[in-house]
């Protein structure tokens, strides 16, 4: 269902995937045009609000890991990226991630200013497939605010995303799920494992090993999450909305389509829930005490890992897959941070970089043809995992440099008066807490 066409496509346009979940774009005008169906149109509609309930998802993920002066900052880093990208992604980034195909960019002028889009074939109209779409392009730059959590100011943080979202957010979309180069090669992502998750913590990784440690800019660091009921209930939000990003990557519910969400969204529930509980026993083992902590993060690795490959495997690989991301993850967090000294804050890179990067090359392992249409084979992981390298270098690369460049003509990290205050007073003018209480305490503002 969806959109047809080779020029462009959320999934591929080259290999054997069935028409299950492959909405191609292409103009009305054929004799055999597609009718509108208003279930699709609905459950479209639906995933798009559950995508879009991410985003404040993260800022509360987020806000509660970092430290109450600078909880503000992060949470206004995430909800600024949804009306920066949405302005960019009606002006001409949708054009560009699903525009007529110049292998690595649509076409700017296809659908600028949504223009056009109207006129597309399809069981969902063009415009809610663009609402869908742009979901995913506003959550990929949010998802690396994380990474330099307390040391990155405000203007700066704005030129960066907006650089992002053309140099390495666009080009991937439009090469994996617009008809691009990877398509045509044959590369698989159901739902983001290259286009959000790979991108966004290669790029993430990048910018902190741009940027100097915090170490080294504070005199006393301290790491403790300030509110971890602020934890709990973005991942709660976040494993919400997971559904509209994963299910909702079936792009309808008409025939076959249904099938496709069904087993996306199975397949999400059983690899975040086995990553919970299995973060759970190794961070036990490993440290001593079970904490909601780890338990949260669990789930969004198992969460990350999965989306790729969710419309192409069975329950049970789900279960393998989110089985391995926690031993995965959590081994890679603990290199990070204390084998190699990398100040990746909130674990970015660890979690969704490298388990956007497992789920890809799980295509390649589990994919059942009974399923996607897709069988694994080696030549399948082969491709899968030249597209996970490619990615990750060049959005590494991206990063780095975008970085060095902003701080040429700018400062990005912030002054020691304003680390001294906290990041909210000193920016924003705001502070989340203050001293009301008789006692002293702390009150939300």
């Amino acid at each position: 269902p969806g959109f047809r066409d080779a020029s462009s496509s959320r999934a591929l346009s080259t290999c054997s995937v069935p028409s299950a979940f492959l909405p191609y774009l292409s103009p009305r005008g054929s004799n055999d045009i597609m009718a509108i169906d208003s279930g699709s149109t609905a459950f479209i509609i639906v995933c798009a609000a559950l995508v879009n309930f991410m985003t404040p998802g993260l800022a509360f993920f987020y806000g509660g890991l970092v430290r109450q002066q600078n909880v503000l900052t992060i949470i206004m880093q995430n909800f600024v990226a949804m009306g920066l990208v949405t302005m960019i992604w009606v002006v001409w980034g949708f054009s560009l991630c699903f525009g007529k195909s110049g292998k690595m960019f649509g076409s700017p002028a296809t659908y600028a200013m949504l223009s056009n889009i109207e006129d597309l074939d399809g069981e969902i109209p063009g415009l809610a497939f663009a609402l869908f779409q742009g979901m995913f392009a506003v959550i990929a730059p949010a998802l690396m605010t994380g990474a330099f959590a307390d040391r990155m100011m405000f203007a700066p943080y704005l030129i960066f995303i907006a650089a992002w979202v053309h140099l390495v957010y666009f080009p991937f979309c439009h090469s994996v799920w617009g008809g691009g180069f990877l398509a045509e090669w044959g590369v698989l992502d159901f739902a983001g494992g290259i286009v959000v998750h790979i991108s966004a913590g290669f790029s993430a990784l990048a910018a902190v090993m741009a940027m100097p440690h915090r170490k080294k800019i504070e005199a006393e660091l301290d790491t403790d999450p300030h509110n971890i009921p602020f934890v709990a209930l973005g991942t709660g939000m976040l494993w919400f909305g997971w559904f509209g990003f994963n299910a909702g990557s079936a792009l309808g519910t008409a025939d076959d389509a249904a099938a496709a969400a069904a087993n996306a969204g199975i397949n999400t529930e059983i690899s975040a829930s086995c990553a919970l509980f299995a973060w759970m026993v190794i961070e036990w083992l490993h440290k001593g005490k079970p904490t909601l902590v780890g338990a949260c993060v669990g789930a969004i690795a198992g969460l990350a890992t999965i989306t790729p490959a969710a419309g192409f495997v069975r329950p049970w690989a789900a279960m393998i897959i989110g089985l391995l991301s926690a031993p995965w993850c959590y081994g890679l967090v603990e290199l990070v941070k204390d084998k190699l000294v990398i100040d990746d804050a909130l674990d970015v890179f660890a979690v969704h970089g490298m388990g956007g990067f497992l789920g890809t090359l799980c295509i390649g392992i589990f994919a059942d043809e009974n399923v996607g249409g897709i069988k694994a084979s080696g030549e399948l992981f082969g491709k899968q995992f030249a597209a996970a390298v490619g990615t990750a270098a060049y959005a590494y690369a991206v990063g780095f440099a975008l970085v060095k460049v902003i701080e040429k003509f700018m400062k990005i990290i912030p002054p020691q008066h304003a680390l001294e205050l906290g990041l909210d007073a000193s920016i924003h003018g705001e502070r989340a807490y203050k001293d009301t209480s008789q006692n002293g305490g702390k009150t939300a503002v």
